[in-house]
């Protein structure tokens, strides 16, 4: 708007008022701002408490999985040492029974001297 069209609005208001009213219509109109400004800024901070309730609920999220994915991996390392254990033990007992039989087979192919008689000719 240039001055001239200012100029005019005032004019227009004076002839339509009268000069004793604008002042309360400034008044008026300064309360309706203040009014229209403090509802804006509520708005503004519910808006930004909201947020701060959703970026605590995602850190609490984070949390959660960060919480569980250790949980897990803690059970896989558990789990991977009982595995290996059991497979310890198992090649263990494979070796001691394969050395108990090869033993069995040796003792049985091995001629002893006194059951040379039984193949004299």
């Amino acid at each position: 708007m240039g001055g001239g069209e200012i100029v005019l609005i005032i004019f227009v208001f004076l002839l339509l008022f009268g000069a004793k009213a604008i002042p309360d219509i400034a008044r008026t109109l300064g309360k309706a701002m203040r009014e229209f400004q403090k509802a804006t800024n509520e708005i503004k901070r519910e808006i930004n408490e909201s947020g701060g309730g959703i970026a605590g609920d995602i850190s609490d999220i984070r949390s959660t999985i960060q919480n569980a994915r250790n949980d897990i991996r803690e059970g896989i390392m558990k789990h991977t040492g009982d595995i290996t254990k059991d497979i310890e033990e198992i090649k263990s007992g494979v070796k001691k029974e394969t050395d108990n039989l090869s033993s069995t087979i040796t003792n049985a192919t091995t001629i002893k001297p006194e059951d040379k008689s039984d193949f004299s000719i």
